[in-house]
């Protein structure tokens, strides 16, 4: 039988629908103000994709910030254990996985089977989340979507020396005002999230097989920026916002049988 995993973020709620080994579905929509309405609509959506319903299911397991309040659920786990199954299961030569969510960002060493060894996590800051980029965007009048190609563009990034949100947004403000490239700023804001990353990072053991999870997965001005300071290169899975999601369902597969 089918199973699923949902992934209910700060920002977003994605769900997957797996059978075996193959991804049969995915969902993902905004969580707004709602946890449960939010993890229940990415279910169905995944769902009605493939023609199933609920009682299609095996078994769900449930993750993310908002887990708790997915009484759909028949089990509620982690995401930090979520995320490191996801991803080895995407590649399994992944002993280090940098997850950069909405709200927080987070470190984690796994084995080889996806078992979880160490973590680190920033959940009282937002430098290096979605949030904080999308604040950044909003100070630059630029696109969300649009940073990472804009920031590859800058020969001469523009120093940003601080991490926190409202610090950093005055920052740029001021050297809007200095008269400085938007898109050395842009590169500049990259740089300053990867300093950020990787001095969290180095509290944990860390391997040259990196794997990047979550939305911000998809800035590739943060990849470059986070492969310079790693000095590695970092693997991008084909769905970056989805590996807790997966690592549920992969959970959830497990206890079916």
């Amino acid at each position: 039988m089918p199973v699923a995993g949902v992934d209910i973020g700060s920002l977003t709620a994605k769900a997957v629908v797996l059978q075996g080994r193959e991804v049969l579905s995915t969902s993902l929509t905004q969580t707004g103000h709602n946890s449960r309405v939010a993890g229940r609509r990415a279910l169905d959506m995944a769902l009605d994709r493939m023609g199933l319903d609920e009682g299609s299911l095996g078994f769900i397991v449930a993750t993310g910030y908002g887990r708790t309040a997915a009484d759909f659920a028949g089990e509620r786990i982690t995401e930090i254990t979520c995320h490191a199954r996801g991803a080895n299961r995407t590649h399994p030569e992944a002993r280090t996985v940098i997850d950069l969510g909405g709200q927080d960002s987070k470190a984690i060493a796994i084995d080889e089977r996806g078992k979880v060894l160490d973590f680190v996590m920033n959940d009282k800051c937002s430098a290096g989340t979605g949030r904080f980029l999308e604040v950044m965007a909003s100070a630059l009048e630029v696109e969300l979507d649009d940073l990472g190609s804009l920031s590859l563009e800058s020969t001469s990034p523009a120093s940003i020396s601080s991490v926190c949100t409202v610090f950093a947004e005055s920052e740029v403000v001021s050297r809007v005002a200095e008269g400085a490239p938007k898109v050395d700023i842009i590169a500049g804001i990259h740089q300053a999230i990867a300093s950020r990353i990787y001095a969290m990072a180095a509290r944990i053991p860390t391997n040259e097989a990196l794997i990047i999870t979550g939305g911000v997965a998809r800035n590739i001005g943060v990849v470059r920026a986070l492969e310079q300071k790693f000095d590695t290169r970092i693997v991008v899975p084909e769905m970056p916002q989805h590996m807790g999601a997966l690592g549920a369902a992969i959970i959830a597969g497990e206890h079916h049988e």
